[in-house]
């Protein structure tokens, strides 16, 4: 099943959503339109039961260069832009799915954030990777929250403060991207890493995300509290039930 989206291409397969970033001409650069739709999209696939997992990738020489400087310059995006952007961010990052990209060319501003709220990041060695905003006199949205979570304090204020790009590998090196991918075959590697991913993908597995997210905000107590009512929910699932049939039967779980 596929949507129809100025600058999004949307296909729903069976659990999985594909979101592919789709102006390619501008290195996938995000205006006022896409803002829109990138909003509406997250929360199109946060309230569909169906979906268990959702990959997110760029077509033409960039994954995303973030908001449209174009536009931007021209007056053209206004302030409603960076609550769009951030929720959306917020809704694939607290939604009850598994949120992967595959990053390649530039993943810059806005689309690094995305990677950054996202819960795999797989990436090319050569991909360029940056919050450049401070260089538009802006800052790098909650990019300023997420990326000390991922490679410390004193390189987020680095990157953040300078602007400077890195590479892919390079990012994989410090933490903030999880694989790296051969550039000849980035698109059918990531397809192996989506499949292992949604082999493990169990409820308990989706609620763990949700621990996670809670992982450096919470008190000891208050997170324990948490964990065991998520913990009840996790074995009373359907999903539980299924594992340990699968184990008696020593077979893989099929997720319903």
């Amino acid at each position: 099943m596929a949507g129809d989206y100025e600058t999004l291409i949307y296909k729903k397969e069976g659990a999985r959503a594909r979101i592919t970033f789709n102006r390619p001409h501008i290195l996938n650069a995000v205006a006022m339109t896409g803002a829109h739709e990138f909003d509406a999209l997250a929360a199109k696939i946060a309230e569909d039961d169906e979906v268990r997992i959702v990959t997110i990738s760029g077509t033409g020489r960039a994954f995303s260069t973030g908001i449209d400087l174009k536009d931007l310059a021209a007056g053209l995006i206004d302030n409603s832009y960076f609550d769009l952007w951030d929720r959306a961010l917020r809704r694939f990052e607290t939604m009850d799915k598994l949120v992967l990209c595959l990053i390649h060319g530039y993943a810059l501003g806005g689309g690094l954030q995305l990677a950054l709220a996202s819960d795999i990041r797989v990436c090319t060695p050569s991909a360029k990777l940056g919050l450049p905003a401070i260089k538009e006199g802006l800052i790098p949205g909650l990019g300023t929250l997420r990326l000390a979570r991922y490679i410390g304090l004193g390189r987020a204020k680095r990157l953040i403060i300078t602007g400077e790009m890195i590479d892919g590998a390079e990012g994989e090196r410090i933490g903030m991207v999880d694989y790296l991918v051969a550039e000849d075959s980035a698109e059918a590697e990531f397809e192996e890493i989506v499949a292992r991913v949604a082999a493990v993908n169990s409820k308990g597995c989706r609620l763990s995300k949700e621990m996670l997210n809670s992982c450096y905000d919470l008190d000891f107590e208050t997170f324990f509290s948490l964990y065991k009512e998520r913990q009840f929910r996790a074995t009373s699932s359907d999903d539980f039930r299924e594992a340990m049939a699968a184990y008696r039967e020593k077979r893989p779980p099929n997720w319903s």
